[in-house]
Parts: structure tokens; C-alpha cells; sequence
């Protein structure tokens, strides 16, 4: 029963971690409309549950103004359940199918990895912070990443999430 409801608690520190990450590309893709209001969220299956989701840590517009592919909205989604969000299996599914179909990675910024701040790093990669850490301290020690090679080799960094934004990064 204890690991049942650790492995509950980790999905909901995850889910809410996603809101707060969404939350920090505010105004990147989801600019105020001409009269300084935010826009409503399109309707659509998932709006709601959305609402329910996200609101109670985060303005909810700005919690989407980060455009990213399935990938990308199913980590981010995780990380907010591992922060503690309180949600099930299938608002999260919804959720996600959610952001996919109405905020998808059309505009999504590519990362400058020799340049970027640990932020941009634990947002845009999906990071968590001592990871995104690591890679600077990792760069300032062993100098310009010349590839996403280099990048995995960084120790304790989640390469299944390097590889899964891979087409985001930029190596200049």
C-alpha cells in the first residue's frame, strides 16, 4: 500500500511540476490580445479538466504558452504529477490529448545547449533542476558540447529525454 501511494504522490509532484514549467514560457506563444486580456482556452474535449488541472498553481493560459510535440506535454505532465498534482490516469490522458491537438510544437524555440541557462535547459528539455545544473557545470568544466554524444555523456542526465527533444537542440 505505501508504494502504491508513492507512486501516486510521484505522478502528482510530476503533473504539478508540468504547470509550473508551462508556466514559465508565459507569454512566449500566448500573447495577450490587443485589449491587454488573455485569451481563453479553446474549447474542446480535455478544456475543463485542463482548468481543473493546472488553475489551482498556475495561470491557466499562460500554463500552455509553451508549444511542444506529444513527447514534450506527456513529460512535462509527469513532472507535475511528481510535484503532486492531484489527478487520475484519464484526466491526465485527456489532458494530454488536450495540449497536443490545440498547443502543438509548431513554434517551438530550439535550444542553444552552449549557450542556454539552466532554466531553459529544465523547461525546453524537460530537465529536472540538478540536471539541467549538471550541464552547465558540465560545459563550463569540459567546454562547448560539440554533439547530442557529448550531451549524454554528462553524468546523471536522463538520455532518453535528450534524445526525445534531440530535433530541438543546436550544437553552435
Amino acid at each position: 500500500m505505501s508504494s502504491r501511494i508513492n507512486s501516486y504522490n510521484n505522478r502528482l509532484w510530476r503533473l504539478a511540476l508540468l504547470c509550473a514549467a508551462l508556466a514559465l514560457f508565459a507569454g512566449v506563444t500566448w500573447a495577450p490580445s490587443s485589449t491587454g486580456q488573455e485569451r481563453p482556452l479553446p474549447d474542446g474535449p480535455g478544456k475543463e479538466e485542463a482548468r481543473k488541472l493546472c488553475a489551482g498553481c498556475h495561470e491557466l493560459e499562460k500554463s500552455f504558452s509553451n508549444r511542444q510535440d506529444r513527447v514534450g506535454w506527456q513529460l512535462t505532465l509527469e513532472k507535475m504529477v511528481s510535484y503532486g498534482m492531484n489527478a487520475t490516469e484519464k484526466d491526465i490522458a485527456t489532458v494530454l490529448e488536450y495540449a497536443t491537438r490545440n498547443f502543438p510544437a509548431d513554434d517551438v524555440p530550439k535550444i542553444k545547449v552552449n549557450e542556454a541557462k539552466a532554466i531553459e535547459l529544465e523547461s525546453g528539455l524537460s530537465l529536472r533542476r540538478s540536471q539541467a545544473a549538471a550541464v552547465i557545470q558540465y560545459r563550463e568544466k569540459n567546454g562547448p558540447f560539440k554533439s547530442i554524444e557529448d550531451l549524454k555523456k554528462v553524468p546523471g542526465i536522463d538520455a532518453a529525454k535528450i534524445e526525445a527533444k534531440k530535433d530541438r537542440l543546436i550544437f553552435k
